[in-house]
Protein backbone atom coordinates (compact mmCIF):
# COMPACT_ATOMS: atom_id res chain seq x y z
CA UNK A 1 0.00 0.00 0.00
CA UNK A 2 3.12 2.37 1.00
CA UNK A 3 4.84 1.70 -2.24
CA UNK A 4 1.45 2.30 -4.46
CA UNK A 5 1.12 5.52 -2.24
CA UNK A 6 4.87 6.42 -3.18
CA UNK A 7 4.05 5.88 -6.72
CA UNK A 8 1.03 8.30 -6.74
CA UNK A 9 3.01 10.92 -5.24
CA UNK A 10 6.10 10.74 -7.58
CA UNK A 11 3.89 11.29 -10.48
CA UNK A 12 1.59 14.22 -8.82
CA UNK A 13 4.37 16.43 -6.89
CA UNK A 14 5.41 19.45 -8.24
CA UNK A 15 9.06 20.15 -8.95
CA UNK A 16 10.27 22.98 -7.72
CA UNK A 17 11.37 24.27 -11.11
CA UNK A 18 7.65 23.65 -12.43
CA UNK A 19 6.56 25.64 -9.18
CA UNK A 20 8.51 28.39 -9.82
CA UNK A 21 7.62 29.06 -13.43
CA UNK A 22 3.54 28.23 -12.45
CA UNK A 23 4.02 31.19 -9.52
CA UNK A 24 5.41 33.32 -12.29
CA UNK A 25 2.88 32.50 -14.65
CA UNK A 26 -0.07 33.59 -12.33
CA UNK A 27 2.11 37.09 -10.76
CA UNK A 28 2.12 37.68 -14.47
CA UNK A 29 -1.46 37.33 -14.81
CA UNK A 30 -2.47 39.33 -11.94
CA UNK A 31 -0.39 41.64 -13.15
CA UNK A 32 -2.28 41.85 -16.10
CA UNK A 33 -5.12 42.49 -14.71
CA UNK A 34 -3.86 45.17 -12.30
CA UNK A 35 -2.44 47.51 -15.27
CA UNK A 36 -6.00 48.52 -16.31
CA UNK A 37 -7.07 49.62 -12.98
CA UNK A 38 -3.21 51.23 -12.16
CA UNK A 39 -3.86 53.33 -15.30
CA UNK A 40 -7.25 54.75 -14.41
CA UNK A 41 -5.72 55.93 -10.89
CA UNK A 42 -2.89 57.83 -12.98
CA UNK A 43 -4.89 58.97 -15.49
CA UNK A 44 -7.75 60.75 -12.74
CA UNK A 45 -4.63 62.29 -11.22
CA UNK A 46 -3.14 63.31 -14.42
CA UNK A 47 -3.19 67.26 -15.57
CA UNK A 48 -5.84 67.68 -18.76
CA UNK A 49 -3.42 69.04 -20.70
CA UNK A 50 -1.11 65.96 -20.56
CA UNK A 51 -4.16 63.64 -22.01
CA UNK A 52 -5.07 65.77 -24.48
CA UNK A 53 -1.47 65.54 -25.77
CA UNK A 54 0.08 62.01 -25.07
CA UNK A 55 -3.15 60.16 -24.09
CA UNK A 56 -3.59 57.83 -21.77
CA UNK A 57 -0.34 57.10 -20.33
CA UNK A 58 1.69 55.36 -17.14
CA UNK A 59 4.13 58.31 -17.31
CA UNK A 60 2.16 61.72 -17.44
CA UNK A 61 3.59 64.87 -18.32
CA UNK A 62 1.81 66.72 -15.59
CA UNK A 63 -0.27 65.84 -12.32
CA UNK A 64 -3.20 67.65 -11.20
CA UNK A 65 -5.80 67.62 -8.96
CA UNK A 66 -8.41 69.47 -11.41
CA UNK A 67 -10.63 66.22 -11.68
CA UNK A 68 -11.67 65.60 -7.74
CA UNK A 69 -11.49 69.19 -7.45
CA UNK A 70 -14.42 69.50 -10.34
CA UNK A 71 -16.21 66.44 -8.51
CA UNK A 72 -15.44 68.31 -5.33
CA UNK A 73 -17.20 71.27 -5.97
CA UNK A 74 -20.31 68.78 -6.71
CA UNK A 75 -19.85 67.52 -3.19
CA UNK A 76 -23.70 68.33 -1.59
CA UNK A 77 -25.14 66.08 -5.15
CA UNK A 78 -22.67 63.15 -4.82
CA UNK A 79 -22.40 63.43 -1.42
CA UNK A 80 -25.86 62.05 -1.12
CA UNK A 81 -26.45 59.50 -3.88
CA UNK A 82 -23.15 58.20 -2.28
CA UNK A 83 -25.04 57.69 1.16
CA UNK A 84 -28.06 56.39 -1.08
CA UNK A 85 -26.18 53.96 -3.05
CA UNK A 86 -24.82 52.71 0.53
CA UNK A 87 -28.11 52.41 2.49
CA UNK A 88 -29.71 50.96 -0.94
CA UNK A 89 -26.89 48.43 -1.07
CA UNK A 90 -27.21 47.13 2.45
CA UNK A 91 -30.93 46.79 2.41
CA UNK A 92 -30.90 45.24 -0.98
CA UNK A 93 -28.11 42.51 0.00
CA UNK A 94 -29.69 41.71 3.46
CA UNK A 95 -33.13 41.33 1.36
CA UNK A 96 -31.63 39.59 -1.41
CA UNK A 97 -30.02 37.33 0.75
CA UNK A 98 -33.37 36.15 3.26
CA UNK A 99 -35.27 35.72 0.11
CA UNK A 100 -32.75 34.10 -1.93
CA UNK A 101 -32.23 31.29 0.91
CA UNK A 102 -35.35 31.16 2.17
CA UNK A 103 -36.98 30.22 -1.06
CA UNK A 104 -33.55 27.87 -1.68
CA UNK A 105 -34.12 26.16 1.45
CA UNK A 106 -37.36 25.23 0.83
CA UNK A 107 -37.08 24.04 -2.56
CA UNK A 108 -34.33 21.78 -1.47
CA UNK A 109 -36.68 19.93 1.03
CA UNK A 110 -37.91 16.97 -0.66
CA UNK A 111 -40.78 16.51 1.57
CA UNK A 112 -41.96 20.11 0.58
CA UNK A 113 -45.33 19.34 -1.25
CA UNK A 114 -45.06 22.27 -3.43
CA UNK A 115 -41.58 21.88 -4.69
CA UNK A 116 -41.85 20.73 -8.18
CA UNK A 117 -44.62 23.73 -8.73
CA UNK A 118 -42.43 26.71 -7.21
CA UNK A 119 -39.00 24.76 -8.97
CA UNK A 120 -41.15 25.44 -11.78
CA UNK A 121 -42.75 28.99 -11.05
CA UNK A 122 -39.10 30.51 -10.62
CA UNK A 123 -37.12 28.57 -13.21
CA UNK A 124 -39.58 29.59 -16.11
CA UNK A 125 -38.92 33.87 -15.79
CA UNK A 126 -34.63 32.74 -16.36
CA UNK A 127 -36.14 31.36 -19.89
CA UNK A 128 -38.47 33.66 -20.55
CA UNK A 129 -38.80 37.06 -18.93
CA UNK A 130 -42.31 38.72 -18.17
CA UNK A 131 -40.92 42.14 -20.07
CA UNK A 132 -40.21 45.75 -19.22
CA UNK A 133 -43.22 47.21 -19.81
CA UNK A 134 -45.28 44.13 -17.83
CA UNK A 135 -42.90 44.89 -15.01
CA UNK A 136 -43.07 49.10 -15.03
CA UNK A 137 -46.86 48.28 -14.93
CA UNK A 138 -46.70 46.39 -11.60
CA UNK A 139 -43.85 47.85 -9.16
CA UNK A 140 -44.97 51.84 -10.40
CA UNK A 141 -48.74 51.70 -10.70
CA UNK A 142 -49.72 48.35 -9.05
CA UNK A 143 -47.16 48.25 -6.29
CA UNK A 144 -47.01 52.29 -6.31
CA UNK A 145 -43.35 52.27 -6.09
CA UNK A 146 -42.57 54.82 -8.41
CA UNK A 147 -40.08 58.04 -6.69
CA UNK A 148 -39.49 55.99 -3.52
CA UNK A 149 -36.35 54.05 -2.31
CA UNK A 150 -38.42 50.96 -2.97
CA UNK A 151 -38.08 51.03 -6.48
CA UNK A 152 -34.18 50.95 -6.34
CA UNK A 153 -34.64 47.69 -3.98
CA UNK A 154 -37.86 45.32 -4.85
CA UNK A 155 -37.37 44.51 -8.41
CA UNK A 156 -33.95 42.82 -8.31
CA UNK A 157 -34.14 41.79 -4.81
CA UNK A 158 -34.90 38.13 -5.57
CA UNK A 159 -33.47 36.32 -8.34
CA UNK A 160 -34.58 33.18 -10.26
CA UNK A 161 -30.80 31.96 -10.66
CA UNK A 162 -29.44 32.85 -7.06
CA UNK A 163 -32.76 30.64 -5.96
CA UNK A 164 -31.54 27.84 -8.28
CA UNK A 165 -28.21 28.34 -7.18
CA UNK A 166 -28.86 27.99 -3.05
CA UNK A 167 -31.47 25.43 -3.92
CA UNK A 168 -28.58 23.21 -5.40
CA UNK A 169 -25.72 24.30 -2.84
CA UNK A 170 -28.33 23.00 0.02
CA UNK A 171 -28.89 19.83 -1.46
CA UNK A 172 -25.63 19.08 -2.08
CA UNK A 173 -24.09 20.01 0.62
CA UNK A 174 -26.42 19.82 3.79
CA UNK A 175 -26.45 16.44 4.95
CA UNK A 176 -29.93 15.07 5.68
CA UNK A 177 -29.32 13.43 8.26
CA UNK A 178 -28.15 16.64 10.02
CA UNK A 179 -31.85 17.89 9.63
CA UNK A 180 -33.50 14.77 10.24
CA UNK A 181 -31.76 14.66 13.97
CA UNK A 182 -32.24 17.65 14.79
CA UNK A 183 -35.94 17.55 14.19
CA UNK A 184 -36.05 14.15 16.34
CA UNK A 185 -34.29 16.57 18.93
CA UNK A 186 -37.33 19.19 18.57
CA UNK A 187 -35.91 21.94 16.56
CA UNK A 188 -38.40 23.49 14.68
CA UNK A 189 -37.21 24.67 10.66
CA UNK A 190 -36.94 27.96 11.60
CA UNK A 191 -34.34 27.20 14.34
CA UNK A 192 -33.10 24.04 12.06
CA UNK A 193 -32.61 26.69 9.12
CA UNK A 194 -30.65 29.67 11.16
CA UNK A 195 -28.84 27.25 13.43
CA UNK A 196 -27.38 24.73 11.50
CA UNK A 197 -28.00 25.26 7.39
CA UNK A 198 -27.13 28.45 7.15
CA UNK A 199 -23.57 27.95 9.34
CA UNK A 200 -22.67 25.47 6.99
CA UNK A 201 -23.98 27.34 3.57
CA UNK A 202 -21.61 30.25 4.30
CA UNK A 203 -19.90 29.94 1.31
CA UNK A 204 -23.00 30.02 -1.04
CA UNK A 205 -24.23 32.94 1.47
CA UNK A 206 -21.01 34.87 0.41
CA UNK A 207 -20.68 34.20 -2.94
CA UNK A 208 -24.75 35.36 -3.45
CA UNK A 209 -24.06 38.71 -1.05
CA UNK A 210 -21.19 39.67 -2.92
CA UNK A 211 -23.17 39.50 -5.89
CA UNK A 212 -25.65 41.39 -4.49
CA UNK A 213 -23.71 44.01 -3.67
CA UNK A 214 -22.06 44.75 -7.38
CA UNK A 215 -25.38 44.51 -8.69
CA UNK A 216 -26.96 47.32 -6.16
CA UNK A 217 -24.19 49.35 -6.45
CA UNK A 218 -23.83 49.39 -9.98
CA UNK A 219 -26.77 49.80 -11.01
CA UNK A 220 -28.50 52.90 -12.08
CA UNK A 221 -31.12 51.82 -14.84
CA UNK A 222 -34.30 51.36 -11.63
CA UNK A 223 -33.59 54.70 -11.41
CA UNK A 224 -33.59 55.76 -15.02
CA UNK A 225 -37.00 53.91 -14.98
CA UNK A 226 -38.89 54.76 -11.45
CA UNK A 227 -37.50 57.92 -10.58
CA UNK A 228 -38.52 61.51 -11.86
CA UNK A 229 -36.04 63.97 -12.64
CA UNK A 230 -37.05 66.19 -10.43
CA UNK A 231 -36.32 63.68 -7.15
CA UNK A 232 -32.60 64.37 -6.50
CA UNK A 233 -32.88 63.15 -3.44
CA UNK A 234 -33.54 59.72 -4.54
CA UNK A 235 -30.60 59.33 -7.00
CA UNK A 236 -27.98 57.09 -6.74
CA UNK A 237 -24.31 57.33 -6.80
CA UNK A 238 -23.84 55.59 -10.42
CA UNK A 239 -27.15 57.74 -11.97
CA UNK A 240 -25.41 60.58 -10.40
CA UNK A 241 -21.62 60.03 -12.23
CA UNK A 242 -23.99 58.94 -15.71
CA UNK A 243 -25.65 62.30 -15.35
CA UNK A 244 -22.81 64.16 -14.61
CA UNK A 245 -20.66 62.89 -17.96
CA UNK A 246 -23.67 62.77 -19.88
CA UNK A 247 -22.96 67.17 -19.42
CA UNK A 248 -19.22 66.82 -19.58
CA UNK A 249 -20.40 65.60 -23.23
CA UNK A 250 -22.81 67.87 -23.98
CA UNK A 251 -20.23 70.92 -23.04
CA UNK A 252 -17.21 68.94 -24.99
CA UNK A 253 -19.95 68.59 -28.48
CA UNK A 254 -21.07 71.99 -28.37
CA UNK A 255 -18.16 73.88 -27.23
CA UNK A 256 -18.16 76.09 -30.09
CA UNK A 257 -21.39 77.48 -29.12
CA UNK A 258 -20.10 78.03 -25.00
CA UNK A 259 -18.71 80.92 -23.71
CA UNK A 260 -15.14 81.38 -23.49
CA UNK A 261 -13.61 79.24 -21.06
CA UNK A 262 -16.91 76.62 -19.63
CA UNK A 263 -15.25 74.19 -21.47
CA UNK A 264 -11.95 74.55 -20.91
CA UNK A 265 -12.05 74.62 -16.95
CA UNK A 266 -13.97 71.44 -17.00
CA UNK A 267 -11.69 68.30 -16.90
CA UNK A 268 -13.40 66.20 -19.28
CA UNK A 269 -10.98 63.05 -19.83
CA UNK A 270 -9.55 63.01 -16.02
CA UNK A 271 -12.81 63.42 -14.64
CA UNK A 272 -14.10 60.48 -16.10
CA UNK A 273 -11.54 58.34 -14.71
CA UNK A 274 -11.86 59.87 -11.26
CA UNK A 275 -15.53 58.82 -11.28
CA UNK A 276 -14.64 55.56 -12.03
CA UNK A 277 -12.12 55.58 -8.79
CA UNK A 278 -15.25 56.55 -6.39
CA UNK A 279 -17.39 54.12 -7.92
CA UNK A 280 -15.42 50.98 -7.63
CA UNK A 281 -13.16 52.10 -4.53
CA UNK A 282 -16.07 51.07 -2.23
CA UNK A 283 -17.07 48.12 -3.68
CA UNK A 284 -13.36 46.79 -4.02
CA UNK A 285 -12.56 47.60 -0.24
CA UNK A 286 -15.81 45.19 0.41
CA UNK A 287 -14.70 42.19 -1.05
CA UNK A 288 -11.95 41.44 1.63
CA UNK A 289 -15.23 40.82 4.11
CA UNK A 290 -16.86 38.64 1.84
CA UNK A 291 -13.92 36.64 1.12
CA UNK A 292 -12.83 36.80 4.73
CA UNK A 293 -16.50 35.23 5.54
CA UNK A 294 -16.41 32.91 2.63
CA UNK A 295 -12.90 31.30 3.82
CA UNK A 296 -14.58 31.08 7.56
CA UNK A 297 -17.78 29.41 6.05
CA UNK A 298 -15.42 26.96 4.26
CA UNK A 299 -13.98 26.03 7.78
CA UNK A 300 -17.22 25.54 9.36
CA UNK A 301 -18.09 23.18 6.92
CA UNK A 302 -15.44 21.15 6.92
CA UNK A 303 -15.72 20.46 10.70
CA UNK A 304 -19.44 20.09 10.99
CA UNK A 305 -19.55 18.15 8.01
Amino acid sequence: MSKKKNSVLKYTRVKPFTNVLISCLFIFLALLCLLPAVLVLIVSFSSESSVRLIGYSYIPRGLSLAAYEYLAKQTGYIGHAFLNSIGITIVGTILGLITTSTMGYALSRPNYRLRSFFTWFIFIPMLFSGGLVASYMINAQILKLKDTYWALILPICCSSFYCIIMRTFFQTTVPDAIIESAKIDGARQIRIFLQIVLPISLPAVATIGLFLTFAYWNDWMMAKYYISGNRHNLFPLQYVLIALEENIDFLTRNQQNMTAGTVSSVPSETVRMAMVVISVVPIACSYPFFQKYFVSGLTIGAVKG
